[in-house]
């Protein structure tokens, strides 16, 4: 597909080397095509996500607050949710080419978090550059991210019926707090490596209706393969409105647990398992953590560097056992911290 995808820009390039100047028929022709067929996409697409995917969802007296990251999501999102019937204040929805996610949108929520405050706004929505992620900020101006929002969804999908062997996907960064919420809705939690790609294998592998990571990347796979911002918002958007309750009701009975991460440089990579006393501890620290906490040891994927990362109810119980796998790990395989 991809090399379909580059095929079809290669031709079209080749195409435009006929015009003879940046004035020639051809290539304004050319321009007013494309303009006009990029139109009709923007009209099909926003139609699909308000008449198929929002089908049925009227959002009448709902405020959003919109951070568009200057990106993808700057002119559809606000004429998304105005076509339900939001009223919306869109905030850095204005690309200019250079300031995507320049000091906004989801990897800097405090700008969307001030203005629900002071719009008063019912929830707030802070979309990336390509707009497939979407974090949120409930009426409190408090930050909602992708391990909320998949509890939420959850369980609303699960009350339908529509939660396929009450299973969600997630990765290895999803936080234990999560894992323990879902195990109190009956719910198992499906962990892959980090990636949305690993996401999607899993879900198609196992038939999951829902997964997705805590950086607001989720996905539908019985709607769209590709995460998508947007239709995560019409998601949440639904459980808000057909539930009759605020989002900070939705994500009670989801604690996020203390989790420390210390890095370790190493001189080699070897299995964990393989190095005798690296693994004695890490059994040690996991059967002391039990079902409550969580210990994920792996390597940096670009440097040398080991992560000791340690969930747990206790903030200074979890920073003792990875002080000491730490130590252990630097004594048998590196030297200095990173």
């Amino acid at each position: 597909m991809e090399r379909l995808i580059e095929a079809d820009i290669a031709a079209e390039a080749e195409d435009r080397a006929w015009a003879q100047s940046p004035g020639s028929f051809f290539e304004v022709t050319t321009l007013e095509i494309n303009s006009s067929r990029a139109d009709k996409l923007r009209a099909h697409y926003l139609d699909y996500l308000a008449y198929e995917i929002g089908a049925k969802l009227s959002l009448e007296g709902t405020s959003l607050v919109l951070d568009c990251a200057n990106g993808a999501a700057s002119e559809l999102a606000p004429k998304l949710f105005q076509k339900l019937g939001a009223r919306v204040v869109a905030i850095n929805n204005q690309p200019d080419g250079r300031n995507i996610n320049r000091d906004c949108g989801s990897l800097h929520i405090e700008g969307l978090q001030k203005k629900v405050r002071e719009e008063s706004a019912d929830l707030g929505v802070a979309y990336d550059g390509d707009a497939d992620r979407a974090l949120f900020v409930n009426a409190r101006g408090h930050f909602v991210d992708g391990d909320a929002t998949l509890w939420v969804l959850a369980q609303f999908m699960q009350e339908r019926g529509l939660l396929e062997d009450s299973t969600v996907v997630a990765t290895v960064m999803s936080n234990v707090g999560l894992e323990i919420a879902m195990r109190s809705r009956g719910i198992e939690l499906l962990r892959t490596d980090v990636g949305d790609k690993y996401v999607l294998e899993e879900l198609l592998r196992t038939g999951a209706t829902l997964g997705g990571e805590q950086s607001g990347h989720i996905i539908f796979p019985e709607q769209s393969l590709a995460g998508d911002g947007m239709i995560t918002t019409l998601n949440l958007l639904r459980a808000v409105r057909e539930t009759g309750r605020k989002l900070d009701e939705l994500t009670a009975g989801f604690t996020r647990y203390p989790q420390i991460l210390v890095n370790v440089r190493v001189r080699e990579k070897r299995p964990f398992e393989d190095v005798e006393r690296i693994g004695d501890a890490a059994r040690e620290v996991r059967e002391k953590l039990g079902a409550r906490g969580r210990l994920l040891l792996r390597y940096s994927g670009t440097e040398p560097l080991a992560r000791v990362m340690i969930e747990g109810e206790l903030q200074e119980e979890i920073e003792s056992y990875a002080g000491r796998l730490a130590a252990i790990i630097r004594t048998e395989l590196g030297e200095g911290d990173a």
